[in-house]
C-alpha cells in the first residue's frame, strides 16, 4: 500500500527577502494612517439605555409573623400589634387566646399580656418585586424586615404571608425559612454586631398567585422609554431604528419617548421586532452636569463640562487653641497648711473637708466699718468653702491663711491662626478639559470639601458651561 505525503510550499529566500522589504516600507505609512484616523465614538445597545413602555416590575407589600426566634423577638407587652397578631393567628387557627382573660379577676387586654409571654416571634414586613411576564406558579425572592423591638431573626421561619400590589389586591404568598446576612452576641460587658440581623431574605420564597396582563406580542404600537431622557438620544434612537427598519416608522415625541409603528414584516410579532431592534447601536449624548454630594464630599463630573476664564483663590482660616494644663508642684520642705492668724482674739483652723471661717470686715447700715472702743475694725467670721486649696488671701488684713504651700494645676493656652497668605490667586484659561481643571486645582492644594465652594462659585459667576446638581 503506498502512502500518501503532504508536501509544504516554500518561498525562495530571494523572493522573501523582497517581501520584507516591501512591508518594511509600508509601515510607517501605515502606522501615519492609523494616527491620523479620528477616534471611534463610544456606542452603546438601545437596550442598555431604553426600556419597552409597559414592561416594568412591581412592587409588592405585605406583613406577617416570624416564629422559632431563639428570645429574640418582640417583647409583646411593647410590641402591641405583635400581640394582636399573635391572638387572630391563634383564633383563626382555633386556639381562644382570649379566653386567658376571662379566668382572671379583670379580664382585660392587660391579663393577656401577663399570661402570653414569649420571645420567639417577631412581626414582619415582607417585600418583595413582581416581574413582568411573571406567570402563576413562578418563584420571587422576598425581604423580611422586623417592625418590634426584636433583636435578630436568625431560625425564623416566616409563616404564610399574602403580598399585595397597590390596588390591594393579592398577587403572590411568601413563607419559607429565613436567611439573615449577619449576627450580635451580647455579654456582660462588650456586645457585637455585624450586618443587620433584624433583616432577611427568603430565596424563591413567595409563589405568584395573579398575573398582570400585557401582551406585547399583538400590540400595533411600541413605545421606548429612555432611562436619560434626552433629545440627541430620542432622534438618534429614532433615526437607527428607520435605518434597520427601511422606513419612517419610528419618531421621537419628547426627550424620553420613541414611537414605532409595528411594520407589515412584523404584525402579530412585535417581539421580533424589539429583539432585532435593541440590539442596534447607538451613540447617546449627554448634558454636561456636575454632581456634588455634600455629606460625603464626593463630585462627578461628565466629559462635556467646559469652564470658562475665571481666575480662582482659594483659603481657608484656621484657628488651633490647645489646651496644655501643668502641675506646678511646691519645693521640697515648703512649708504645709497652718492655722489661721488671731484676729481679735479669734482663732480659726483650716477644717479637714476645706471648709474655712473667714473674717470679713462688719459695716453698718450704710457701708461703713465698724470699729470697736479702740478704733480697730471689728471682723465677723464666714464660713466659705475652698475646694482643693489650703491657702489664699483674707481681705482686709496682712498675711495669709495657713501660709503653707500646695500642688496647684496651672493652665497654659496656645492659640495658633493660620490664614493660608501664601496661597495665591490662579488662572483657569477657557475651554479647558476636566482633567485640566482638577490638575490645576489640585496645584492650589484644594481638597474635596472646598473644591465644592469653588464649583458654587464659578457656577454663580456664569463661568461654568453645565449644570450643577447639588444631592
Amino acid at each position: 500500500m503506498s502512502r500518501s505525503s503532504s508536501v509544504i510550499p516554500t518561498v525562495a529566500p530571494k523572493r522573501a527577502r523582497t517581501v520584507l522589504r516591501i512591508l518594511a516600507g509600508m509601515l510607517p505609512g501605515l502606522m501615519l494612517a492609523l494616527a491620523v484616523l479620528p477616534a471611534a465614538a463610544q456606542t452603546v445597545r438601545i437596550k442598555d439605555i431604553a426600556d419597552v413602555e409597559g414592561v416594568r416590575d412591581n412592587m409588592l407589600v405585605g406583613y406577617g409573623l416570624a416564629v422559632g426566634l431563639n428570645g429574640t423577638g418582640d417583647t409583646l407587652n411593647r410590641s402591641i400589634f405583635t400581640l394582636q397578631s399573635l391572638t387572630g393567628m391563634l383564633e383563626r387557627l382555633g386556639v381562644n387566646s382570649r379566653q386567658i382573660a376571662q379566668t382572671g379577676q379583670q379580664g382585660s387586654a392587660n391579663q393577656i399580656n401577663q399570661n402570653l409571654r414569649t420571645r420567639n416571634l417577631a412581626a414582619v414586613m415582607v417585600t418583595a418585586t413582581l416581574p413582568p411576564f411573571a406567570r402563576q406558579g413562578d418563584k420571587i425572592d422576598v425581604n423580611v424586615s422586623t417592625m418590634g423591638d426584636a433583636t435578630s431573626l436568625l431560625g425564623g421561619t416566616l409563616l404564610v404571608t399574602p403580598l399585595m400590589g397597590a390596588d390591594g389586591e393579592v398577587y403572590a404568598v411568601a413563607q419559607g425559612n429565613v436567611a439573615i446576612g449577619g449576627f450580635s452576641a451580647v455579654g456582660a460587658a462588650q456586645s457585637v454586631t455585624r450586618g443587620v440581623p433584624t433583616n432577611s431574605r427568603i430565596a424563591n420564597g413567595a409563589i405568584v398567585e395573579r398575573e398582570i396582563g400585557f401582551e406585547l406580542g399583538t400590540m400595533d404600537t411600541v413605545r421606548l422609554s429612555l432611562k436619560n431622557p434626552d433629545l440627541t438620544t430620542a432622534r438618534r434612537i429614532a433615526q437607527a431604528v428607520n435605518a434597520f427598519l427601511g422606513g419612517a416608522a419610528a419618531r421621537s415625541t419628547d426627550p424620553k419617548t420613541v414611537v414605532i409603528q409595528v411594520p407589515a414584516q412584523y404584525k402579530g410579532d412585535a417581539v421580533s421586532m424589539v429583539t432585532d431592534i435593541e440590539r442596534l447601536p447607538v451613540e447617546p449624548d449627554q448634558v454636561a452636569r456636575v454632581i456634588i454630594d455634600e455629606h460625603t464630599g464626593v463630585i462627578v463630573m461628565g466629559e462635556n463640562v467646559r469652564i470658562s476664564t475665571v481666575a480662582v483663590a482659594q483659603a481657608n482660616l484656621t484657628i488651633r487653641v490647645t489646651e496644655t494644663p501643668q502641675v506646678s508642684q511646691p519645693n521640697a520642705f515648703a512649708p504645709g497648711p497652718g492655722v489661721l492668724p488671731s484676729v481679735q482674739g479669734i482663732q480659726g483652723a483650716l477644717n479637714p473637708d476645706q471648709v474655712i471661717n473667714v473674717p470679713r470686715p462688719r459695716t453698718d447700715a450704710q457701708g461703713r466699718p465698724v470699729v470697736d472702743a479702740s478704733g480697730n475694725p471689728v471682723f465677723d467670721l464666714v464660713p466659705q468653702v475652698v475646694p482643693g486649696s489650703r491657702q489664699g488671701a483674707v481681705p482686709g488684713i496682712p498675711g495669709a491663711i495657713g501660709g503653707g504651700a500646695s500642688t496647684v494645676v496651672v493652665p497654659r493656652t496656645n492659640i495658633e491662626v493660620d490664614d493660608q497668605s501664601g496661597r495665591r490667586l490662579a488662572v483657569v484659561p477657557a475651554g479647558i478639559t476636566i482633567s485640566e481643571l482638577v490638575n490645576g486645582l489640585n496645584a492650589l492644594g484644594v481638597g474635596p470639601r472646598d473644591l465644592i465652594s469653588i464649583l458654587q462659585s464659578i457656577k454663580a459667576a456664569g463661568a461654568m458651561q453645565a449644570d450643577l446638581e447639588i444631592l
